[in-house]
Order: structure tokens, then C-alpha cells, then sequence
């Protein structure tokens, strides 16, 4: 008896998962976490009345969500202030870049992006048989014009930058990636990942038009909307490349109660102010926390904070692990010499004060363990 016959590239792939997630952590120790700042998710939770309008979508749920998200699409146009056209609604920003890889990347493709950039992407392009070609970052950041030239270096289909970037935490004024776009090779698109956009500061966003041919930009409603288990991305484009998702997306992939979700979310400007205001005090405090232990808050435009341990990778991993014996979830970036840092996410008082209280004890048990 044989078993399915996978494809060879699939054969050859290892079945691993770009992000281990806190519940499987959870289910290793035995015990839930005490405080959940590892995923850069919203403590602070969706607007009270996406939370109403979820929850009266619940009975209308037997029937499938609309397959073109023709109201939330309108809304978010208008938002933007784009057409209809430029807006594509998908299951989260992986999902969105799922299906952008599988529409451009054929095997042996070249894609270029940073060492040590969100790994679900390079999963993808990975899973499609694409080439990655990475560069390191430079002093913490993203560095546009060394993806650039690498793009020409190698004739890449795609570009990916985050900006503000996970995991770090920095970001690039919106200017400097309009004038990157300069050296951008003909035929290469930016895959511009704006995650955490609604949470950076004004003048971060890129002055480039939705109907640019070169830039293809990702939103999501899991960061400062809060609503990361509801998974609702969209992508800002051309239309004749918004158009082409239309040949390979799942057409009713979207939950019908988190578009509705989504919609009121996107209503309610005032909740989005009140979350930048608990994100900006949650930042402060990361920081405070940091420098009271000796350690380097790095500045974020993000909803977590990246903090450098003051050594290498492997003092840094002691560090987190620490932390998670101490019902602490938190992450760090998985290269060097970015992997000398931990990344936490925003939280609450109480969640902030119960990392307050165990990183003094990681801390000392990490470095005695580097010593020894």
C-alpha cells in the first residue's frame, strides 16, 4: 500500500511552523501564562462595537461570508481614499502573502529580504519553490537601498520590507521608502508589510499612490484593531494586481462574523486613539522595566518593545526562557546579532508588573549560567 504521492518540492520541504504559538508552550509546561507579551497581539483588545457587531453576526453565521467583502472593501477605499479597485480582503496578512507568492514566485524565482524578517513570508516563498536572497540589517533597521540593489543583483520577482519592522521595532520615515522605490528594478514588485502602521508615528506611511505598479502594501486589522484571532488582512494595489488575486484566493475563506467585525472596527477611529495611547504607556513601561534591570529598550513604532540583553544570542535565549519558567511568554528575533535581543509585547499594568518581577530573577539566573 502506497501512501499520497506528494510533489517533490513538497516532498523535499521539512514540515515546520514559522512561529511556535504560546498554546503549544502552554501544553509543554502544563500551565497557562501568567502574561501573554510574546505574539504583538492587542491586549487592549477590538472596539466595543466590533465586539457587538461579531456578536450579532453569530446568528446569521450559518450562512458564508460575502466572497467579495463588498462592504468592508468600500469603507476601507474610502478610508484610504482609494477606489474599490486597489483593496483586497484576505485571511490575515499571511494569508494575503500566501497568495501573492503562489500568483508571481515559480520555482527558482529569486525573492530578496532581510535576514532575519518575518519568517511566514519566507515560508511561503520557500513552499512555492522561490529563492531567498537575504541582507542584513543595518544598525537595528531595515536597510531599503541594500534590498534594492540585491533585487537587481539577482533579477528578484519580489522585495519584502516591513516598515515599522517586526521584530525590532523600527521604522523608516514614509519619504525614504517613496524615494527607495527610485532604485526598485523594473519588473521587481515591494512587498511593503505596514502591520503595525496604525500604531507608528505620522509621516511613517509611504506618499505612494495605491495605483503605483511597484508597491503592493499590507494592512491588517490582528495589531491595532485587536483582532488577531478573527483574521482579516487586506492588501493596498494596482488594480490589475488586486484583480489577479481574484484567480487564486479562497473566494469564501473569509468569516463572515469577522468581516462585520472588521467593519465596525474600522468605524471606530476613537477606540483605535484610545489603543495608541495604552500602546504609547505599555512602550514607556517595557522601557522602564528594561533600563531598571540594566538593560537597552531599543525605540519602537511597533506595539512591543525590543530590548538588547547586553550580550549574545545565547544569553539572550537564557534570558527568554527565564521568563517563560516564570509564566512570561515572551520573543526574540531569531538572527545574530538581532538574537541579543528579547521582544515583548504591549500589556496591561498587571501584566507589566508580573514581568517586572521576574526579570530580575531570569536575569541573574541567565547570566550565571553564561559565566559558569
Amino acid at each position: 500500500m502506497t501512501g499520497p504521492r506528494l510533489t517533490p518540492l513538497a516532498a523535499s520541504l521539512p514540515a515546520a511552523v514559522p512561529f511556535v504559538g504560546p498554546e503549544a508552550q502552554e501544553r509543554t509546561l502544563g500551565h497557562p501564562f501568567a502574561a501573554r507579551l510574546g505574539a504583538n497581539e492587542s491586549v487592549f483588545g477590538p472596539s466595543p462595537r466590533a465586539i457587538a457587531a461579531m456578536q450579532a453576526a453569530v446568528a446569521e453565521i450559518w450562512m458564508y461570508g460575502d466572497p467579495e467583502a463588498h462592504d468592508l472593501r468600500h469603507a476601507l477605499a474610502a478610508h484610504h481614499g482609494c477606489a474599490p479597485a486597489n483593496i483586497m480582503i484576505g485571511e490575515g496578512i499571511d494569508g494575503m502573502l500566501g497568495y501573492l507568492v503562489r500568483l508571481l514566485v515559480e520555482q527558482s524565482d529569486a525573492v530578496v529580504t532581510s535576514d532575519g524578517a518575518y519568517p511566514t513570508f519566507n515560508y511561503h516563498v520557500t513552499g512555492f519553490g522561490g529563492v531567498l536572497h537575504k541582507v542584513p540589517y543595518a544598525g537595528d533597521h531595515e536597510d531599503p537601498a541594500a534590498l534594492m540593489a540585491r533585487a537587481a543583483e539577482v533579477d528578484a520577482k519580489l522585495v519584502y520590507l516591513a516598515n515599522p519592522d517586526n521584530p525590532m521595532g523600527s521604522h523608516h520615515g514614509g519619504a525614504a521608502i517613496a524615494a527607495a522605490l527610485d532604485s526598485l528594478p523594473d519588473g521587481t514588485l515591494l512587498v511593503l508589510d505596514e502591520a503595525y502602521i496604525d500604531l507608528a508615528p505620522e509621516g511613517t506611511a509611504a506618499p505612494v499612490s495605491p495605483d503605483d505598479p511597484r508597491v503592493i502594501r499590507m494592512r491588517t486589522f490582528s495589531k491595532g484593531y485587536g483582532m488577531a484571532g478573527a483574521r482579516v488582512g487586506y492588501a493596498i494595489g494596482a488594480a490589475p494586481l488586486i484583480d489577479a488575486f481574484n484567480k487564486v484566493r479562497n473566494h469564501f475563506g473569509m468569516n463572515r462574523a469577522a468581516l462585520a467585525g472588521a467593519l465596525a472596527a474600522l468605524e471606530d477611529q476613537d477606540w483605535m486613539a484610545h489603543v495608541r495611547r495604552e500602546v504609547t504607556r505599555a512602550r514607556d513601561e517595557i522601557a522602564r522595566i528594561a533600563r531598571d534591570n540594566g538593560l537597552a529598550p531599543l525605540p519602537s513604532a511597533t506595539n512591543f518593545v525590543t530590548v538588547d540583553c547586553g550580550g549574545d544570542g545565547a544569553l539572550a535565549r537564557r534570558v527568554l526562557e527565564g521568563l517563560v519558567a516564570r509564566g512570561v511568554f515572551v520573543r526574540m528575533p531569531f538572527v545574530a546579532p538581532q538574537n541579543r535581543c528579547i521582544r515583548i509585547s504591549c500589556g496591561t499594568a498587571d501584566q507589566l508588573a508580573l514581568l517586572a518581577g521576574a526579570l530580575p530573577d531570569a536575569l541573574r539566573d541567565a547570566r550565571a549560567a553564561t559565566k559558569s
